[in-house]
């Protein structure tokens, strides 16, 4: 039987990420790069984003972040756009909850986006059958339970 000559496992190299629970700079967009929020994952290390610019665009997570940084729907990402295919782009950096409610108090996101909901581009008024969800009791019909 062989002998372990390393020092760990996977779980070993899953804990290395103790630093990023401190800040960091605010990273806003230059040329050639846009804001983006995922609509859906699609593997493979690839999602589908909504850029604020409008298109749909296939994105490549890069491989600095492939398996350190998570990305699920309705994230807010920096994507690089490619000069050469317009449908696709480039996952650059993901920004973290609070950094993205800075970015749109800033002004660099579009108003229809939401933050605090999981996928969903501007779809605020789709929330109408959410209503029938919850029921409504009078004073009276508490007294009589």
């Amino acid at each position: 039987m062989p002998k372990n000559k390393g020092k760990g496992g996977k779980n070993r190299k899953r804990g290395k990420n103790e630093a990023d629970d401190e800040k960091r700079e605010l990273v806003f967009k230059e040329d050639g790069q846009e804001y983006a929020q995922v609509l859906r994952m699609l593997g493979n290390g690839r999602c589908e984003a909504m850029c604020i610019d409008g298109p749909k665009r296939l994105c490549h997570i890069r491989g600095k972040m492939h398996k350190k940084v998570w990305i699920a729907a309705g994230d807010i990402i920096l994507v690089g756009l490619r000069d050469y295919q317009d449908d696709k782009a480039d996952v650059i950096l993901k920004y973290m909850p609070d950094e993205a409610r800075l970015l749109k108090a800033y002004g660099e996101l579009t108003e229809n986006v939401r933050l605090s909901e999981g996928v969903g581009f501007g779809l605020e008024d789709g929330n109408e059958g959410a209503a029938d969800d919850y029921l409504e009791f009078e004073d009276e019909d508490i007294d009589k339970i």
